[in-house]
């Protein structure tokens, strides 16, 4: 049937129903993927009371393996390891009504991957319901799993409860961390904003990863016209759950109070320039290699702008290294030229002007 003979909303009743397939297919998916674990929970918590109330020993499993394989040859998942994983999960999570609300809701990979990586209940428990909440692969569990992700997010020194209206507060209280680990990155101590900033360009994935779900990348010294003058934000982003862009202001130093003026000016600057009608308040976020929570806490207080204060850490490049392997390493300039079509104006002294850090 050629497209001149379909009739009108043709198109729309198509696309309505790919929609409903494939939201059938996700939940079938889902379906089946509960029904799995379910059934390795239940087989794990079998081994265990044989193992208990008889005194079953490990050969057994082997042999359970052995049997399953021959009877099910079709299916995967009955090797001895996995089979104690099983029994592992079973001991873990005790209560079935867990693995039926949480748990079961995730791959088993993922699973593995809680088991393997912690032993606290309680921070199992957080990061099974957060990759729901968030959807996050088993990598990115993983990461998130060994930066300690359940100390840090949250942590960040704000004045959103005075600024934001709630529930969008809490939100973007929950969404910000403190410190941010850009373990990715080496930089030299004596490292300035400009090759912080192109680190992060060069391992932008990486960054918005440790930035958390839901930003959105603009720009990097992002121009904003101010009367005669232009000034530039160090990173700009849009956040899609928030509803609002996010102005990030980077720094290789310990944090001062005028640098919440500063950034206070570029979310007004923002706010006028660049939000739509439908945005929610622009925030800002001050990244700093260290802070004094009280200093930090003082400079915020009257501030009328939602600002967020953290710091972030980087792998030191030491100076000890032997001459041969400093050679080899990448120096931070040639880390910078790699953020191809970034300018970054000459730097005449380790303050910035004109907006810059």
């Amino acid at each position: 049937m050629s497209s001149e003979l379909l009739p009108i909303g043709y198109e729309d009743f198509l696309l309505s129903i790919k929609e409903r397939v494939r939201s059938a297919q996700l939940r079938a998916m889902l379906v089946v993927n509960n029904e799995h674990t379910q059934l390795y929970w239940t087989i794990g918590r079998d081994i265990l009371q044989k193992q208990q109330s008889e005194g079953w020993g490990a050969k057994v499993i082997e042999r359970l393996s052995r049997d399953l394989k021959v009877s099910f040859p079709q299916m995967q998942g009955f090797s001895r390891t996995n089979l104690l994983y099983m029994r592992a999960f079973a001991v873990a999570w005790p209560d079935e009504s867990i693995v039926q609300r949480v748990v079961g809701q995730l791959p088993w990979r993922h699973n593995i991957a809680l088991l393997d990586k912690l032993k606290d209940p309680a921070k199992r428990l957080w990061y099974a319901e957060k990759t729901i909440e968030n959807g996050w692969s088993q990598p990115v569990l993983v990461h998130h799993i060994e930066t300690q992700l359940h100390e840090r997010q949250g942590k960040a020194i704000t004045n959103f409860s005075n600024t934001l209206p709630s529930p969008q507060s809490d939100l973007a209280q929950s969404l910000l961390k403190d410190p941010y680990s850009f373990d990715f990155l080496t930089l030299a101590e004596d490292a300035h904003e400009r090759h912080l900033e192109a680190g992060l360009l060069v391992h932008i994935r990486e960054f918005l990863l440790e930035l958390g779900q839901g930003f959105a990348f603009v720009g990097s010294q992002y121009p904003l016209r101010v009367g005669e003058q232009e000034f530039f934000v160090d990173l700009l982003f849009y956040h899609l759950k928030l509803r609002c862009f996010i102005v990030i202001d980077l720094k290789m130093r310990a944090f001062e109070p005028e640098f919440s003026g500063k950034i206070n000016f570029y979310l007004s600057a923002v706010d006028d320039l660049l939000r739509h009608p439908g945005d929610a308040p622009s925030i800002g976020i001050i990244l700093c290699k260290t802070r004094d929570a009280t200093v930090a806490e003082y400079a915020l207080r009257d501030v009328n702008k939602p600002i967020g204060v953290s710091t972030h850490i980087t792998e030191l490049l030491t100076r000890s290294l032997p001459d041969n392997l400093k050679n080899d390493l990448p120096t931070v300039e040639e880390l910078e030229s790699e953020a191809a079509g970034v300018p970054f104006p000459e730097e005449e002294s380790t303050e910035k002007t004109n907006g810059e850090s």
